[in-house]
Order: structure tokens, then sequence, then C-alpha cells
């Protein structure tokens, strides 16, 4: 028995249509499945699925350090620097700007938005060769 690969993770939403415009539309994600109250974003390395909407939802909240959680979503792209000009030409709420990456091994460049329902997402360019 051998890891096949990475399959989702999955998330909620207050808004089904809105992260599918944000994600697919902006992001670059595929639409791979859409159900009444799920959806599934096609990443290219793996999915995004999506339930929602719930009844009364929240926005999301930053997992504070020293408490176990999902810190943030990342999604690798060839210009970081040109999808956060995309992105904020759209109104997305830019957390960080482009910005050399700490851990040069595995990222050159970095930055950070905030998805329609708050999600901290990470923009990343990889190192070459990676």
């Amino acid at each position: 028995m051998s890891l096949v690969g990475f399959e989702h993770v999955g998330m909620t939403s207050g808004d089904l249509d809105r992260t599918i415009a944000f994600y697919c539309d902006l992001m670059g994600l595929r639409l791979a499945l859409r159900k009444p109250n799920v959806i599934f974003l096609d990443a290219g390395g793996g999915m995004l699925e999506v339930f929602g909407p719930a009844d009364g939802a929240t926005p999301s909240r930053d997992v504070p350090p020293g408490e176990a959680g999902m810190r943030h979503l990342t999604l690798a792209y060839s210009d970081v620097d040109a999808m956060i000009n995309k992105l904020e030409a759209a109104g997305v709420p830019i957390v960080e700007r482009p910005r050399n990456a700490h851990n040069t091994e595995m990222v050159r460049r970095v930055a950070f938005v905030r998805d329609p329902d708050g999600i901290m997402v990470e923009l990343i360019e990889r190192a070459p060769g990676r």
C-alpha cells in the first residue's frame, strides 16, 4: 500500500457562487463538480471541497498562535506580482504584497490575500527546480 497523492481539503463558504467566482474566475481553479450544497474546485495538484452556505455563517477567523488548525491555503503561480495586480484590480483585499520568500529553498516569491469568506490565501512562485 502506498500514497497515491494529495486529494482535497474540505472547507466551508457563506456563498458558493461567490466562492466559485473568486477561486475559478480570479484565481484560475476549475469547477470540477457542483451539487446543491457542495462544490469541488480543481487546483491542478489537488482540490478544494467547499460546503455551503451554512445558516448564519460568519467570516473565517485566523488560527491564533499556539492553537492547532490550518493557517492558510497556498496556490502556486508562475508570476505572483501579476496575479496580485489582477486581484487588486478586482477589489480583493491584499494582506501582504509580493516579496521575496523566507524559505528560498522551496519558494521564490510570496504574497497573501483574503478570499470572500476571510480565509487567508497565500500565492507563491516556486523556487527554480521545484
